[in-house]
């Protein structure tokens, strides 16, 4: 029976609220290591295309152009769909699909942080400290993480909070699409996506992992004000 349970039970009779924070426990996860991936690829490409400003930094700065130009949950799609490979090929090795949702949702997030961190970085590299540290004879390296990357961080920061907040809600988007974890495993994608079929005996079912996700992104939206207010991220400048 339900009379036990603090938020009821889905149609399987599973215990709501064990869901909601094991499914949330694995939203989290992807969203979270997937934006760790774009800050590491995405923020040193973008440290180079923001510092060389010559073929390189154009060439990479075209190339994060034509991925943003494709809508994020397209490429998503395309990219869960391509590392699942087919269904019938069942004697072939196959990455769990919490690393092929992880590698996915990554690949999308790295043009993002990466436009972000060119942004800043061409900012920053034109300040005294850095012309009077190469006029002192510094290497690139020693100039892009010793005196600009630290400069870049917080507004590399504010975009990655919100980058999870986005990774969150486009795992959804892909639970709805039947591109998500396979079940039973629960994230709150495919809880949402179990509970379409019951909106109408019970609507709970589809709410509480939906108000789960709609307090964590309001969470992260507000650590990314409070980032960029602390560390006086300025977005004209990105």
């Amino acid at each position: 029976g339900q009379e036990g349970l603090l938020l009821g039970a889905d149609a399987n009779s599973r215990d709501m609220l064990a869901r909601l924070i094991y499914g949330g426990r694995n939203s989290l996860t992807i969203a979270f290591f997937a934006v760790l991936m774009g800050f590491v690829i995405g923020g040193l490409l973008g440290l180079l295309a923001g510092y060389f400003r010559n073929w390189i930094g154009n060439v990479l700065a075209g190339f994060f152009d034509i991925l943003l130009a494709i809508p994020a949950l397209v490429l998503a799609l395309a990219l869960v769909a391509v590392l699942k490979g087919s269904p019938e090929a069942t004697d072939s090795f196959r990455l769990p699909t919490i690393i092929i949702l992880i590698v996915s949702l990554g690949i999308v997030s790295i043009p993002l942080l990466a436009r972000i961190t060119r942004g800043a970085t061409l900012s920053w590299s034109q300040r005294e400290f850095v012309t009077a540290a190469r006029a002192q004879g510094a290497t690139h390296r020693r100039i892009l993480f010793r005196e600009i990357l630290p400069n870049v961080l917080p507004a590399m920061m504010y975009i990655a909070l919100l980058g999870v907040a986005i990774a969150i809600v486009a795992e959804g988007g892909l639970a709805i699409l039947g591109a998500s974890m396979d079940p039973p495993t629960a994230t709150w994608g495919t809880m949402i996506n179990d509970g379409r079929s019951s909106m109408e005996e019970a609507p709970f079912i589809m709410f509480i992992p939906i108000l789960g996700m709609f307090i964590t992104v309001m969470a992260l939206h507000y650590l990314g004000d409070v980032v960029r207010t602390r560390f006086d991220v300025r977005e004209s400048a990105l």
